[in-house]
């Protein structure tokens, strides 16, 4: 199942999207839910939209936090100029850098390299703490797509990663929450990048140092997880820099597409369009 988050008439509504290749009797639609289904249970509205006529927001806005590991893929470590940590490396981006598909990403004036990575995310669907490794599969509300978005030159600067990391649009989600998979499922799937158009990232999650698993279990050993919250996962190798105008697209197979434009400035974002 895909739900997402969108906007239409009037405030943010959630949906279940079929797409073509399900097989479906209606193709291309998104059937309204009640309320929010991470939240409480819901039930459908007897409503369906045409997936086109909608525009598809970022499908949760976590209730406290990102929390994303760095350095999860050998590669990636080492085109950064080192290795795999001997202790996960984590950190978190607020959830005010979080937008949805088409919103642009802001470059702000404090950077001279902002960066892409590509990554697959997984939404928690309970509250949980010292969740053990094969428990994880419990808690897990469903999977997206996401891109880390990093003010290199800060990152380096810096010394720590919250600035870096951490500006609003630095969070892009989407296009939906697929909530079938499994873990083993998504422990291999192909995660590919694009810029204007061409493949700059092109990777599988079954390269990632530590599983969904390993992750969230190791996460939850010092945080408290929330319905909604949003793990990263990491990103593979062919990070990048990206400039305003640029169009960069991730894609984490059986999930979907995730496509922002990059904007130089609040003036061009569609909100003042």
């Amino acid at each position: 199942m895909r739900i997402a988050r969108f906007a239409a008439d009037g405030d943010p509504q959630y949906g279940v999207v079929e797409l073509a290749e399900d097989g479906g009797k209606h193709p291309g639609t998104i059937s309204v839910l009640t309320g929010d289904p991470i939240a409480s249970p819901v039930g459908l509205t007897g409503e369906r939209r045409e997936l086109d006529a909608v525009r598809l927001l970022a499908p949760v806005i976590p209730r406290s936090k990102v929390v994303a590991v760095g350095k999860n893929y050998a590669a990636h470590a080492r085109e950064m100029g080192g290795e795999v940590p001997d202790t996960p490396l984590t950190f978190f981006k607020p959830n005010t850098s979080v937008i949805g598909p088409g919103e642009p990403i802001i470059y702000p004036t404090t950077t001279q390299h902002l960066s892409y990575e590509g990554e697959l995310a997984v939404v928690i669907g309970r509250i949980c703490r010292e969740v053990p490794v094969e428990r994880v599969k419990d808690v897990i509300f469903g999977y997206t797509v996401a891109n880390d978005v990093t003010a290199r030159d800060l990152q380096k600067s810096d010394g720590q990663w919250s600035r870096a990391k951490g500006y609003d649009t630095f969070c892009p989600l989407g296009p939906w929450v697929t909530t079938h998979q499994s873990l083993a499922e998504v422990g291999n799937l192909r995660l590919t990048t694009t810029l204007d158009g061409q493949v700059v990232q092109d990777g599988t999650t079954a390269d990632m140092v530590l599983g969904v698993a390993e992750v969230i279990s190791f996460i939850s050993s010092y945080t408290t997880l929330l319905p909604g919250d949003v793990i990263l996962t990491g990103t593979p190798e062919g990070v990048g820099a990206m400039l305003p105008g640029q169009e960069v697209t991730v894609t984490v197979e059986g999930i979907g597409s995730l496509t922002n434009v990059v904007a130089s400035d609040r003036s061009t974002s569609k909100e003042d369009a």
